[in-house]
């Protein structure tokens, strides 16, 4: 798969999962869950008021004919959200318009949520002009300043959802701002156990290597240039950020500077969670919705 198109062809060849969207009562949010099911992606399960989720598929003119269930509020909306997933009769979740954080509390509820004992992280995903294969990015988007051993948990999880995606051996880039170890920037020595790790077996299933520099993970001249070799030199399937503030800093920029076509899913739970930024337009929202299709018929994160 080399872009979104092609994507979104293969979650309506698998076929459609039930999608848990909570709280739903938010015209994007409508529009998109509706926009993937006549895609042929998703069957839309909407949390929430069931009074205001009618008035405003009237209001813009969006066919309201999917299963509601009702919720006094966004709290109660991520709850029983959270717990069609857990039990069964939803295959994967969506963020509405609410705080990560209410939601989040649903899923890591030990009695009913969606953990696993793995840590959450973050994937986007990024098709760009300028460069030959889809772009994947962890973890712009949930651990703060993961240190190696959490990063290995993050390599984890990214590694088996690009199996999902048809990557059999992912080339991946332990980015940081330079391409030499130095024991005075903690990335860069990160990077030195990440590699040892994934010589020596803890993190199966990809090529890891690094540090390398932003320019010589992407781009094979810049890679020449420093005399680096190997097989992810300058043609990374995934980049590993040394912090959230790099990774988050990166997709914005390819989102708002290079109009960069993206989606993003947390991982590391049960199943799937779709949870976007809500400045996200719809299409970024129905990328993400098809990652989540592929990644359930894949089993990613299924125990």
């Amino acid at each position: 798969m080399r872009n979104f198109e092609d994507i979104i062809a293969k979650a309506r060849e698998v076929g459609p999962i039930r999608l848990a969207v909570a709280p739903a009562a938010e015209h994007g949010v409508l529009e998109a869950s509706f926009m993937a099911r006549e895609l042929g992606i998703i069957e839309p399960i909407l949390f929430g008021e069931e009074q205001a989720i009618r008035r405003l598929c009237e209001e813009h003119g969006l066919p309201c004919d999917a299963q509601i269930v009702d919720a006094q509020d966004d709290v109660e909306a991520c709850r029983l959200a959270t717990q069609h997933v857990s039990g069964g009769r939803a295959d994967a979740l969506m963020k509405g318009m609410v705080d990560t954080s209410v939601i989040l509390k649903e899923v890591l509820n030990k009695d009913y949520g969606l953990r696993t004992g793995r840590l959450l992280s973050h994937i986007a995903v990024y098709c760009l002009a300028a460069y030959p294969r889809l772009l994947y990015i962890t973890d712009a988007g949930m651990n703060i300043a993961p240190d190696a051993e959490a990063k290995r948990g993050i390599l984890n999880n990214a590694i088996e959802f690009c199996h999902a995606m048809g990557l059999e051996k992912p080339k991946i880039a332990v980015v940081s701002a330079k391409e030499k170890v130095d024991p005075h920037m903690p990335s860069t020595l990160d990077a030195r156990q990440l590699v040892e790790w994934n010589r020596e077996g803890s993190i199966p299933g990809a090529i890891v290597e690094g540090p390398f520099g932003m320019d010589n993970a992407i781009n094979v001249d810049a890679a020449k240039m420093k005399g680096l070799s190997g097989d992810v030199a300058g043609q990374a399937d995934l980049l590993l950020m040394p912090d959230l503030d790099a990774g988050n800093i990166l997709t914005k920029a390819l989102t708002y500077f290079a109009g960069a076509d993206s989606a993003g899913l947390i991982i590391g739970a049960k199943r799937p969670i779709v949870l976007m930024s809500r400045a996200d337009k719809a299409r970024v929202k129905v990328n993400s919705i098809a990652l989540a299709a592929l990644a359930v018929r894949n089993e990613v994160n299924h125990v």
